[in-house]
């Protein structure tokens, strides 16, 4: 039986909502013309009164696909307009009946779940996506105990999928995603780490088998009224897998295609890009990948080299759209401020605060996005204020906050110290003990924040300070690239660096005097190389080489060094030096403090430089 149209449908509005982190959720522009901007939603639209909807569905026990996907439109329309509770009113009432209403409702209390990091928002999570993925499995085709999807496909019979069940294998696959996310973070156990990798395999079997089906109906010209939207969730899933995977470590990634994935980074923006172009459902979800690719994780986990171009293309109509959306409003900001234009994105992550308060979990995005600016500003201050309210407020990784509290400190003077009623030595000590683990694994951030916090232990005879810990975790979260468009900046974090310089020169000689010898002249010559001085950075980063079997603690400063020292032969042009530094680093040095977060920004700048042939 046919659901009556919803009073919130309006029209062919290509959104969903099925993503599992807030980085991953931005607004959608089109890829070329701009044309396919979002139906005009009406704030009387957006009120979140339901109350003839729900009629509709009291007199109706089925929603067929047309009105689950219309109803899904509009609840994500709701979200991006700050309206996070209605769009769960909307969607939870048909979630155990519709695979979208299921996909969609199961998507919101996931991604709430890993914003609060709550344990009982997890399981809330958990329990949820379980539901969506038994309401997707409803309509899935239905196979015998000898005869899995996969082999089914393999017969050639892929026409006799109805329209039905191929958009439930679609939703399924991305529900199993998220589950698995989910999964990851629920305990440390190992045999949780293996059913999260299994789902996720499995996910990707799924995209495989539906990409396989997209080719026969394409190749068959066989017409389907939802032919677009089950296209748009192919492109989303083939699209965002490849990027992903292909940013890991090439040891790992040639592990992963013997198991059956595959890492091709072109094809991966290539169909995402195809993706975004289109008018389904999952055309914006291409677009936020795309843009959370060069916003966030071509920064932290690549070469800092960040298409802002397409960002803004891809923001820009849905900004428009959504004036005071929190996501849209938080991805402008994180623009404005890769452009190095400081001030403006402080003024919006602001007004990202105080658009909302039914999700504080957004705050916490600013805070932490408004903490790094003062950082960049040498404010210390205002860095410590936004460093304290995620101590006491988020719950993501307290060793990271408190340890960046203590470093932020540690940049101020005692007076200024004292007047914040804050015992540095005391902060650095809890460290070690708010040390969690996801997976089974600590996180790699967590156990470098805890190594240096080392230096204040009880067991020591003294504490023994940091060297200029703020600009230490600065430079490991790739901060240099963001203000080298900034010569103030650059110019004012050298002179603090250069002052530490002058100091450690007259202190006597200890344990840690070459390691922090050596941190200094590498964030010295990061100074200098954005300042475009190249002869005098390569003096520092040499140094630090040269002192290699002198190191005692810091050994990841050698490998980190080298990257830099790459990046300083590629922009002098000499590109074979550039890669041969890379490659010493990949290969000459392990187990040390960060190391699979420099190997994924070395497999980055190899993909990046070196030519097709010898990829």
């Amino acid at each position: 039986m046919k659901l009556p149209k919803s009073r919130y449908y309006m029209g062919a509005l290509p959104f969903e909502m099925c993503q599992t982190s807030p980085l991953l959720m931005p607004p959608r522009a089109d890829m070329a013309t701009g044309s396919h901007h979002i139906s005009s939603f009406h704030t009387k639209q957006a009120s979140g009164q339901h109350g003839s909807s729900n009629m509709s569905r009291s007199a109706s026990t089925t929603m067929d696909l047309k009105s689950g996907l219309e109803e899904c439109a509009v609840a994500l329309n709701l979200f991006l307009s700050n309206k996070f509770t209605d769009a769960l009113e909307l969607l939870q009432p048909w979630a155990k009946d519709s695979m979208y209403h299921a996909l969609g409702y199961s998507t919101i209390v996931v991604l709430q779940a890993i914003m609060t990091f709550e344990q009982q928002d997890i399981q809330n999570g958990i329990s949820a996506m379980k539901d969506a993925l038994q309401t997707c499995q409803k309509y899935r085709k239905k196979c015998t105990v000898v005869e899995s999807v996969s082999s089914f496909l393999s017969r050639g019979s892929l026409e006799q999928l109805t329209e039905e069940e191929m958009h439930a294998e679609i939703c399924y696959a991305e529900c199993l995603l998220q589950k698995a996310a989910l999964t990851f973070v629920q305990d440390e156990n190992m045999i949780n780490f293996i059913k999260g990798g299994m789902k996720i395999r499995t996910s990707y079997q799924i995209y495989k088998e539906c990409l396989s089906i997209l080719h026969v109906i394409q190749k068959n010209k066989i017409e389907q009224q939802f032919f677009y939207e089950f296209e748009g969730g192919v492109k989303l899933g083939i699209g965002a897998f490849n990027l992903m995977l292909s940013l890991l470590p090439a040891r790992i990634i040639r592990l992963l295609e013997f198991i059956g994935f595959s890492g091709n980074r072109e094809l991966g923006l290539t169909q995402l890009r195809e993706g975004a172009s289109g008018r389904s459902l999952r055309s914006p979800l291409c677009c936020l990948t795309i843009l959370a690719f060069h916003t966030y994780i071509s920064l932290i986990l690549g070469t800092g080299e960040v298409n802002l171009a397409e960002a803004e293309g891809l923001l820009a109509p849905f900004l428009q759209q959504f004036p005071n959306g929190s996501l849209m409003l938080f991805y402008h900001a994180r623009i404005e401020l890769l452009k190095g234009n400081v001030e403006k994105a402080q003024e919006i992550f602001r007004k990202c605060i105080s658009v909302q308060e039914e999700w504080k979990q957004f705050h916490h995005l600013c805070y932490w996005e408004l903490m790094w600016i003062h950082i960049f500003q040498q404010n210390w201050m205002k860095a410590y204020y936004y460093s304290d309210l995620l101590c006491k407020e988020s719950k993501w990784s307290k060793a990271t906050y408190v340890f960046l509290k203590a470093a932020i400190l540690s940049m101020l003077p005692e007076e200024d110290v004292s007047a914040t009623k804050e015992n540095v030595v005391t902060l650095f000590r809890q460290v070690e003990s708010l040390k969690q683990r996801i997976a089974g694994k600590s996180i790699p951030i967590e156990k470098f924040a805890v190594r240096k916090s080392r230096r204040y232990s009880p067991s020591l005879p003294a504490p023994v300070k940091l060297v200029l810990p703020a600009l230490e975790m600065m430079y490991i979260w790739n901060g240099f690239p963001v203000v080298c468009k900034r010569k103030d900046l650059s110019e004012n974090l050298l002179l603090t660096v250069e002052k530490a310089e002058a100091t450690l020169q007259n202190e006597n000689f200890s344990d840690y005097s070459v390691d922090d010898e050596c941190l200094v002249k590498l964030l010295k010559g990061c100074c200098l190389k954005n300042l475009q001085r190249p002869l005098q950075a390569e003096l520092c980063f040499s140094h630090v080489i040269q002192s290699e079997k002198l190191l005692k603690f810091d050994h990841y400063l050698v490998p980190f060094t080298l990257f830099e020292l790459a990046f300083l032969y590629k922009s002098q042009g000499e590109i074979d030096k550039a890669i041969k530094a890379l490659e010493t680093a990949r290969n000459n040095y392990k187990d040390y403090s960060m190391e699979s977060r420099l190997h994924f920004r070395i497999q980055a700048a190899l993909h990046l430089w070196k030519k097709p042939s010898s990829d």
